[in-house]
């Protein structure tokens, strides 16, 4: 998910739809906005990894409020079913460009653009669109499956 924007209605949506399929890990590709999108997120059956979007103002409220979640950051590494991950904004299209070219990831997570994007390849690039509906007026999520990258878009 991506680009929440502190829609505390499409987060629950959102959270709903996490909880309901059992997924493993969420990942929150940044612009959660407010300090208090926190508590539900805590509702969450899962882990959560997020990181800051260029509309994170309140960057340590936002950090106090999610340490319990997770560490908030720019950018993240992770490591899931063997395939390396990156978490990006995306605010910057030439860097995940770059990574993606760089060859150095299975999948690159990102948001920013508020559309909703999937680039298969070598280096998968999934951008799930806006949680917040605010600009497309489509409020989404994906739900993927680390083992063979098949995906699948949810409409909130």
């Amino acid at each position: 998910m991506s680009d929440s924007h502190d829609n505390l209605k499409a987060i629950r949506s959102a959270l709903d739809v996490f909880n309901q399929a059992n997924v493993e890990l969420v990942i929150h590709a940044g612009d959660l906005i407010s300090p208090f999108t926190a508590m539900e997120f805590e509702k969450l059956n899962a882990p959560l990894e997020a990181i800051f979007g260029n509309n994170d103002g309140e960057r340590q409220g936002l950090r106090l409020a999610y340490e319990k979640l997770c560490v908030l950051e720019d950018f993240k590494e992770l490591k899931i079913n063997g395939r390396k991950v990156a978490v990006i904004h995306g605010t910057n299209q030439a860097l995940v460009d770059a990574l993606q070219k760089s060859g150095n990831y299975d999948l690159i997570i990102r948001g920013h653009t508020h559309k909703t994007d999937v680039i298969e390849g070598k280096t998968m690039v999934i951008n799930p669109g806006e949680t917040c509906g605010y600009l497309s007026g489509e409020k989404t999520v994906i739900l993927l499956d680390t083992a063979d990258l098949s995906w699948e878009l949810v409409k909130l």
